[in-house]
């Protein structure tokens, strides 16, 4: 992939780059007059014929790039972007190989720089509903993200709101509930990894992967959320490299003292040790409909998915 270059018909019409990326490159395109955002995976690679290696080298090459394969191709058929809530979902429109390469395509999203512990709370509540009303709809269908961190929450403002909606990105890390990849495939990122995850990944004794579930992504979400409200994650001490080595040696995080009340109760839960004692996306959401009650359906239709409503609806 590179600027000028054509994938699929994708013109490449910036330089790829891989800030935030892990082992992929990403760069925008250009088809049929729309944008796209294009993600080249570095692996797997698929084997070409004259590839170097065994002819048992290959299979197992091709082995993997098969699982890979399935496995996005289940997420997307369990999370489609023509689902009439996942607006906010920004989700693969193509996905396919080319050459020795995979290749995702989704909708480009231009994010406005803006911090949302500064946005006016009815505006903030806004954005936090939409973050959550997204993880919603991943819970409801048993699927973990696996990395919920800043870098995927993309800020937007639809064309004529003054509002922030949040858009999700990012579900190459995804999993269903209980059913993550092996400990050295499992995505995520270290600071916002949950305890848990923490465990499975450094195989330790006792950690199974029906451990991870969706609890997994409240401990990142309640790390988001405190950043939104406060500015700042939670404080925990320095010998630590995360939250979660600090929660698993038995430090508490520290909440912002300036928290609402109701909000440092549910946060607080948000980051326990113990998965099953954190609440539920729907817990989450609940305190969020009782502080800001959804404005009439039409509006809520404008501010939550970034749709202006066809003239005369």
């Amino acid at each position: 992939m590179k600027l000028g270059s054509a994938v699929r018909g994708y013109e490449i019409i910036t330089r790829p780059s891989n800030a935030n990326a892990g082992k992929c490159l990403w760069a925008f395109a250009r088809k049929d007059g729309r944008d796209f955002f294009v993600k080249e995976f570095l692996e797997p690679k698929r084997p070409r014929p004259d590839s170097m290696g065994s002819v048992e080298d290959k299979k197992r090459r091709l082995a993997a790039c098969r699982k890979f394969e399935k496995r996005h191709e289940k997420l997307s058929n369990i999370l489609r972007s023509d689902h009439p809530h996942a607006g906010n979902l920004v989700l693969a429109r193509d996905f396919f190989a080319e050459g020795t390469r995979y290749y995702k395509i989704t909708d480009r999203i231009d994010p406005v720089d803006v911090a949302p512990a500064n946005l006016a709370p009815p505006d903030r509540a806004i954005l936090l509903h939409t973050l959550c009303e997204s993880v919603a709809l991943l819970h409801e269908h048993k699927i973990v993200h696996g990395d919920l961190r800043p870098e995927n929450v993309l800020i937007h403002r639809p064309p004529r709101s003054d509002l922030h909606i949040a858009k999700l990105i990012d579900f190459d890390d995804s999993y269903l509930s209980g059913k993550p990849p092996a400990a050295g495939e499992v995505g995520g990122n270290p600071y916002y990894g949950a305890p848990e995850w923490l465990s499975y990944l450094r195989g330790e004794r006792g950690v199974r992967a029906s451990q991870l579930t969706s609890a997994a992504d409240i401990f990142a979400l309640g790390l988001l959320i405190h950043t939104y409200l406060a500015g700042a994650p939670p404080e925990f001490p320095a010998e630590f490299e995360s939250p979660a080595a600090a929660v698993l040696a038995g430090a508490d995080l520290k909440l912002d003292p300036a928290l609402p009340a109701e909000w440092a109760e549910v946060l607080s839960g948000t980051v326990r040790n113990e998965s099953s004692a954190r609440p539920t996306i729907n817990d989450v959401l609940t305190l969020l409909r009782a502080q800001h009650p959804p404005a009439a359906p039409s509006r809520v239709r404008i501010n939550l998915t970034g749709r202006v409503p066809a003239k005369g609806k």
